[in-house]
């Protein structure tokens, strides 16, 4: 195989739009940590919140072709498997990160932590109270996509089991209907209440933001395109065609949601948003595996190397601006420069986190599942006796 097709099977459009969504998330949390400094970046970082989605889409289209593909082959889904693989991806790396965030209050970007046992359960994201506890808040997407990770491959088995897969349609399109009708009950029930409160922003991100069954759109958005590409090849190979007119799509489609997002808080904005967000970038991951794109051909180091530290970024990136800005406070560096210091430090610290921790438990992890694999295929293969 030539090394051209070696970038493409890794689907490298994927790998650009990974560091675009870790750059993306970065920017936005810089503008809020630096007091909106340099002048330019809030105007220019304000939807960088957005960028938590392309990951949930990027992860449910990823996440749900690696299951699919054993549906295809007629393989039964292991979930013992699945969860070793993903423990070994996720965890490590996160306990480091808790544990930097408890036992060195120097890396903490605020004041006070929700209790411990919210960590290590992955409900940190259910009932957090922003303005109290916000240290190490960026951990409510990691709560979501553990969710997902547990209810995916649980309910695939489940439609194996019972003979249902083709009902998996039905059950994807209303899950869909169920995001908007419990974002409606979210609203008018548990955040108008408090509207007239100190801090109703407050209430705003604990009952709308980031509660795990209002954030389903962009990870089915990633399930929906797996399915049609794992799927529907057919129907795939038309879509595919028009890899650069997707992305234009979803351009045009997101340029929209800024505008309804603008004031994030609004009815139309907390009830229509996200569902369009996911919409527009899930036309960009159709288009970013479409072998017609510029994403699919165009190879990148800087991107891929982006993508292959953006997990351990995100998890450390507060923590270490935090820790930046604190050591230079005593110099004199222009905006620009204390920015790109910045950026150079959480690199550089994602880095050593990715090399020590993430890559060799990873690597263990694809052992241990390779072997358990092995092992049962030669148990099936066995003569009996």
């Amino acid at each position: 195989m030539t090394r051209n097709k070696e970038n493409h099977q890794r689907l490298q459009g994927l790998d650009h739009l990974r560091a675009l969504a870790i750059i993306f998330v970065f920017l936005f949390h810089y503008f809020i940590l630096s007091g909106g400094q340099p002048a330019w970046l809030p105007g220019a970082a304000s939807f960088g919140w957005t960028g938590v989605d392309l990951f949930f889409v990027l992860s449910g289209f990823l996440i749900s072709s690696q299951l699919f593909v054993q549906i295809k082959k007629g393989q039964h889904i292991s979930f013992k498997n699945f969860f070793a693989r993903r423990f070994f991806r996720i965890v490590p790396a996160y306990l480091v990160t808790v544990a930097l965030y408890f036992y060195f209050p120097f890396f903490r970007e605020k004041e006070s932590l929700p209790p411990l046992w919210k960590f290590l359960t992955f409900t940190q994201n259910l009932g957090l109270n922003l303005k109290d506890k916000g240290t190490f808040s960026h951990c409510w997407s990691l709560c979501v996509e553990e969710h997902f990770y547990l209810l995916l491959p649980l309910t695939l088995i489940t439609l194996q089991s019972f003979k249902l897969l083709r009902s998996a349609y039905g059950i994807l399109f209303g899950l869909f209907a169920f995001g908007f009708l419990i974002r409606y009950m979210s609203y008018t029930s548990l955040y108008l209440p408090h509207i007239d409160s100190e801090a109703p922003w407050m209430y705003w991100y604990q009952f709308i933001y980031y509660p795990t069954y209002n954030r389903l759109d962009g990870l089915l958005a990633g399930v929906s395109i797996a399915a049609i590409y794992q799927f529907l090849p057919q129907t795939w190979k038309y879509i595919s065609r028009s890899g650069n007119m997707l992305i234009v799509l979803g351009l045009a489609i997101l340029t929209g949601a800024y505008f309804l997002c603008e004031d994030q808080m609004t009815f139309n904005a907390s009830v229509f948003g996200f569902p369009l967000i996911a919409l527009g970038y899930g036309l960009i991951v159709a288009g970013a595996v479409s072998t017609s794109s510029f994403l699919y051909k165009w190879s990148s180091k800087a991107t891929y190397f982006l993508a292959t530290l953006s997990y351990a970024i995100y998890l450390t990136h507060k923590g270490v601006i935090h820790m930046t800005h604190k050591i230079l406070s005593g110099f004199k560096i222009h905006d620009n420069l204390m920015l790109f210091i910045c950026m150079a430090t959480c690199i550089g610290f994602a880095w050593l986190l990715h090399t020590i921790v993430e890559k060799p438990l990873m690597q263990l992890g694809r052992r241990i599942t390779q072997k358990e694999a092995v092992s049962k295929d030669l148990m099936v293969s066995e003569p009996a006796n």
